[in-house]
């Protein structure tokens, strides 16, 4: 009996020296470690390259025009800033994604970092609905919402769009934290005496920052390719709705899957006690790390979006190549073709129908005026 009390003793101290929670959290981090360590930095160092180059060669070519410069150059310019805004936090997001950085985010950076990942999306949905709703008003209604002749209104509606874009981060650059218990992180912390806060912020988001913009550029781009479809509209019409339509339909490719993970789980955390979690940034919130990878491919059109121009825009891709080649392009016409604050040439029917009477008349003029 006593070699089997000995025997049992020693049985069960060997159990309760044996930690349970680090084998567990072992086998979590090795499961988790492909993803965070290796694809999501991979995935923004590709990002920033071809971004940064993409997006400086959009700016220089802005740069030569400068003397010529139209509505779209306007809008293209602020698309472009926000877009590089993105990619210059992308390094300090691949570096948490690691979890080897341990100096990566101050509490200042953070909320930096952090803010800017919403405000690029902002920026980028707020300045396509002005692009699509001038396109409407064009071509629908045949009125112009911008205009050569008022370029004011464009920059009053860009500086709008940055105003807006700045309120709607305000939650963010409240609750956001850098912490370091184990990993560096930052997130988003919410106590109880502000859960409401939580709830609010994604409401927020989920309905004045993604919903309405994009009912918004449903309807424009719908009903501007139901009047298409119904008259033969002018050319110009109809290369503007063949650019905006694929920058439209890139960035809901994008931001998608990180608004219908963002929405599933605000729901699933809606009835929960409050805690430390993801909001917007490359963090564990759902499982298999979902906000973290849509996250990623959410800031993946900033890079699409100049390799679009390169593709839909002819203009933009002459005098990109001139520039390449040291040569001079003595055109003037538009670099992207998004007729925005452009008045379209008529219609060729227009053009008959004027045509018609004109003829007429000459017939009746005697031969001695010609």
């Amino acid at each position: 009996m006593m070699n089997m009390d000995v025997e049992l003793d020693g049985l069960f101290r060997q159990n309760g020296t044996y930690n349970y929670d680090d084998d567990y959290e072992y086998v979590e981090d090795t499961e988790s470690r492909p993803s965070e360590a290796v694809f999501i930095p991979v995935l923004y160092c590709v990002e920033l390259v071809i971004g940064l180059l993409g997006n400086g060669l959009l700016l220089a070519v802005l740069a030569q025009k400068r003397r010529s410069w139209s509505i779209s150059d306007t809008f293209i310019l602020h698309l472009s800033v926000a877009d590089i805004l993105l990619l210059a936090t992308l390094p300090f997001w691949a570096a948490q994604a690691t979890k080897q950085c341990l100096w990566c985010f101050s509490g200042f950076l953070c909320k930096i970092c952090g803010a800017v990942f919403y405000i690029n999306f902002y920026c980028g949905i707020f300045l396509l609905v002005c692009i699509s709703l001038d396109r409407y008003l064009s071509i629908v209604h045949a009125t112009q919402l911008y205009s050569h002749k008022k370029p004011r209104l464009a920059h009053i509606s860009c500086l709008s769009v940055w105003l807006v874009s700045l309120i709607l981060t305000i939650p963010h650059w409240i609750f956001l934290v850098a912490r370091k218990d184990v990993v560096p992180q930052c997130v988003h912390s919410y106590t109880q005496s502000v859960t409401d806060w939580k709830l609010g912020s994604r409401l927020l988001h989920h309905t004045l920052g993604f919903l309405l913009p994009a009912v918004a550029l449903i309807i424009c781009c719908s009903c501007i390719l139901l009047q298409l479809k119904r008259s033969s509209e002018g050319l110009q019409k109809q290369r503007a709705i063949m650019v905006i339509l694929p920058l439209v339909v890139v960035f809901f490719l994008c931001w998608m899957p990180y608004n219908i993970t963002l929405i599933v789980d605000t729901f699933r955390n809606s009835s929960k006690e409050p805690d430390i979690e993801l909001s917007g940034n490359p963090q564990r919130s759902l499982k298999i790390n979902a906000l973290m990878v849509t996250s990623g491919l959410g800031c993946m059109h900033a890079c699409l979006r100049p390799l679009l121009y390169l593709c839909l825009c002819g203009n933009f891709r002459k005098r990109t190549l001139a520039m390449l080649k040291r040569t001079t392009v003595e055109s003037e016409s538009s670099l992207w073709e998004l007729g925005v604050g452009e008045e379209a040439p008529p219609d060729q029917n227009h053009e008959e129908e004027e045509a018609k009477p004109m003829t007429s008349v000459d017939h009746q003029v005697p031969s001695s005026q010609c």
